[in-house]
């Protein structure tokens, strides 16, 4: 009797343990992938409570989530020959669960080797000013390098993103400069912009001056008054360029009309009264020449008095 309650004991036992291994849980993010005596069947078990053949049946899930993952920083040489250091990630989940059991050995590391050996391959193919300033295109381009051998395992790449960038300590100095320039040139375009406008504004301020003449005196009392409310000691007064040219002017008229210059005096003598003394003298000296000469013979050359008082003037 001990012994036979015993076998039914064994015998429950034995039950239970295989129904609990025949029943599976399969959660709602994973798919389950069945071999039966090593042969894949067909059907993948969807989420929920499954029952399996035991000691027959192995199932292995997979989870259909999509899955991050972090691309260590590689170091590679640009198309233009500078080196970097590029990081990245990739986003990506498993669409044919069956192709990622059977067609490939450990996808996690596979995927994460094929966007190594890619991310090196299309960094050699894009020059540092591409890689800086065009994202969008170097990514677009990782993503499909990366989903071509990918697909047959059944995985998808959702997208792949450049995280940063390590540029050597020489080219950040040589980019921060070409920066500084770049603004510097951006500032001076900006300023000659800015006095090319005011030109000509000004330009119209002067043409409706000049229509008006009481603005320009207007003008003139503003500017007086704006220079005098700093309070300085000394008080600019503008001076007219047209009153400049009126002396200007002026001046000529008077020597071309004979009007001669000031005297200047030297040793208490006026340089006019010694001129005078001394064209009178040689008038008198050219008269007596004049009385000696002979009758009807040809006379010397006697030099005018002008021009010899403008030589002594001059000497």
């Amino acid at each position: 009797m001990n012994g036979v309650l015993i076998v039914l004991v064994l015998i429950a036992v034995v039950g239970l343990l295989l129904i609990a291994s025949s029943v599976r849980m399969v959660q709602q993010y994973e798919r389950g992938v069945v071999l039966r005596f090593g042969r894949l069947l067909p059907q993948v078990r969807q989420p929920g409570l499954r029952v399996m053949i035991p000691i027959a049946d192995r199932m292995r899930k997979v989870p259909v989530q999509t899955i991050v993952l972090d691309v260590p920083s590689q170091g590679t040489i640009t198309q233009d020959n500078v080196t970097v250091g590029v990081d990245a990630v990739v986003y990506f989940r498993v669409d044919d669960p069956v192709r990622a059991v059977i067609n490939v050995e450990n996808y996690l590391q596979a995927t994460s080797q094929v966007a190594q050996t890619s991310l090196r391959s299309v960094i050699g193919r894009a020059d540092l000013d591409t890689l800086l300033s065009d994202r969008d295109r170097i990514n677009g381009e990782l993503r499909d390098v990366i989903d071509a051998p990918t697909e047959d395992w059944g995985i998808s790449v959702d997208r792949v993103e450049i995280k940063d960038i390590s540029l050597p300590e020489g080219m950040r100095r040589s980019m921060s400069r070409q920066a500084e320039a770049e603004r510097d040139r951006r500032a001076r375009v900006i300023n000659a912009d800015g006095e090319l406008q005011a030109s000509t504004k000004l330009s119209q301020a002067a043409a409706a001056m000049g229509e008006t003449p009481g603005a320009l005196q207007l003008r003139l009392l503003q500017t007086v008054t704006d220079v005098a409310s700093d309070k300085n000691s000394t008080l600019v007064m503008p001076f007219p360029v047209e009153l400049l040219r009126f002396f200007e002017h002026a001046g000529g008229v008077s020597r071309t009309a004979g009007d001669a210059p000031a005297p200047l005096r030297s040793g208490g003598r006026s340089t006019d009264e010694s001129a005078t003394g001394e064209e009178s003298g040689l008038v008198r000296e050219g008269q007596e020449l004049g009385a000696e000469l002979p009758a009807g013979g040809d006379s010397p050359a006697v030099p005018d008095a002008t021009d010899t008082a403008g030589r002594a003037q001059q000497t």
